[in-house]
């Protein structure tokens, strides 16, 4: 049966981006701090299509994350391009073939045409709400997993309506001070812990959430 999952980083003082984000700087100031126990892997590099990264607990997790995904889910901010309806020139942050080579179901208030990249990712926009999107992204899965790609308030929506499976929290030793909280209006779920890797660079923490 397809889970719904969903991999995002935090600090310590619960925040998945920093303070003053913008089209230009999504995960706010400091925010890419969050992601830097997966730059230099080696899973993050065969996912980009490089060559070389290290071999380690931080690359076995994310190669983890991404194994057995069928479709995702993302809003509108993590898609990018601001706000408002669609510059038709804006086709995302990841070039002319995007590394998700699988359907991605974008969420947002504004229509537009599907966006076919190189290599098997196609974007559909999907303007009438969370659960028509996961109906969506579960039928191109075709049995496979969907992931939510992020950003904090796409992971807030479906805790709080029930329909997240799994949830794993990327913990990095930093505090932000301020920007964007990841567990806000999130509802009331049971998370329950599923598996602990802890590295020099993160604290990977699986939930299985317990409706």
């Amino acid at each position: 049966m397809t889970a719904v999952t969903a991999h995002i980083g935090m600090s310590l003082d619960g925040f998945a981006a920093g303070p003053h984000q913008s089209a230009r700087n999504p995960v706010g100031v400091g925010g890419m701090r969050l992601h830097e126990w997966l730059l230099g892997t080696r899973a993050w590099c065969e996912h980009r299509g490089l060559e070389g990264g290290e071999e380690s607990a931080d690359s076995d997790v994310l190669a983890d994350a991404m194994h057995g995904i069928g479709a995702y889910i993302m809003g509108r901010g993590m898609f990018g391009g601001g706000d408002g309806p669609w510059d038709s020139a804006w086709r995302g942050w990841w070039g002319d073939e995007p590394a998700f080579r699988a359907p991605v179901f974008v969420l947002t208030h504004h229509p537009r045409e599907p966006l076919e990249m190189k290599g098997g990712t196609t974007f559909t926009f999907v303007t009438d709400g969370i659960e028509s999107a996961l109906d969506q992204a579960r039928a191109a899965a075709d049995g496979r997993d969907v992931s939510l790609a992020g950003g904090a308030k796409v992971v807030q929506q479906y805790l709080a309506a029930g329909l997240l499976d799994e949830l794993t929290l990327h913990l990095r030793p930093i505090l932000l001070g301020a920007g964007e909280r990841l567990l806000e209006n999130a509802g009331n779920p049971v998370l329950e812990p599923r598996k602990v890797v802890s590295t020099g660079l993160a604290t990977h923490i699986t939930y299985r959430v317990v409706r």
